[in-house]
């Protein structure tokens, strides 16, 4: 399974839009509108170093 990491390279690659909701979660949304889609969680410490980093694709 990728990374937590690589699946927000690929969703924001493909269009779409994240952001981190706190420091266990990532909101997935559509491109068009920004609804959330999907919701992942982060469990790794890869993933929460990127996403103090970047906390959002914008």
């Amino acid at each position: 399974m990728p990374s937590v990491v690589d699946q927000l390279i690929r969703w924001e690659e493909s269009g779409g839009t994240w952001y981190a909701v706190g420091a266990t979660e990532v909101a997935l949304c559509r491109c068009d509108g920004g609804e959330v889609v999907d919701r992942l969680a982060v469990d790794d410490e890869e993933a929460a170093a990127y996403l103090r980093d970047r906390p959002s694709s914008s």
